[in-house]
C-alpha cells in the first residue's frame, strides 16, 4: 500500500510562487503515474498535472500550462509541483494521487485513482 504525503502549501499573493512536494512510501515512482489534483470549496476535484508512467511524459491542465511544472526526484521518491504566477483562482486544496494501472485516456479522472495524500492548502490572495 502506497502512502502519499503532501507539503508546501501556504498563503501567497497574486503573482507569487509555491513549490508543493509529494513524498511517497511503499512504491517507487520511476515507472508509475503520479498526478496532482486540486479542489476548491464547492467545486469538484480537478486535474492539474501528471507524470504518465515516466517523468518524461508530462501532462497539464490548460489552466496551469506554462505556469506550473511537475518534476520528480526518483532517488528520494518525491514529486514536486512548482507553481508560478499564481492567481486567486488557483486557491484550493492540492492532492497528489497515484495509480500504476491507469490508462492515458483516464489520466484526468480523479475516480480512477486509488491512493491519495491528505492534501495541502494553497491560498492566493488578490
Amino acid at each position: 500500500q502506497v502512502q502519499l504525503v503532501e507539503s508546501g502549501g501556504g498563503l501567497v499573493q497574486t503573482g507569487g510562487s509555491l513549490r508543493l512536494s509529494c513524498a511517497a512510501s511503499g512504491r517507487t515512482f520511476s515507472r508509475t503515474t503520479i498526478s496532482w489534483f486540486r479542489q476548491a470549496p464547492g467545486k469538484e476535484r480537478e486535474f492539474v498535472a501528471a507524470f504518465f508512467r515516466s517523468a518524461s511524459n508530462t501532462y497539464y491542465a490548460d489552466s496551469v500550462k506554462g505556469r506550473f511544472t511537475i518534476s520528480a526526484d526518483n532517488a528520494k521518491n518525491m514529486v514536486y509541483l512548482q507553481m508560478n504566477s499564481l492567481k486567486p483562482e488557483d486557491t484550493a486544496v492540492y492532492y497528489c494521487a497515484t495509480n500504476p494501472r491507469i490508462i492515458q485516456s483516464q489520466l484526468r479522472n480523479p475516480q480512477q485513482y486509488n491512493d491519495w495524500g491528505q492534501g495541502t492548502q494553497v491560498t492566493v490572495s488578490s
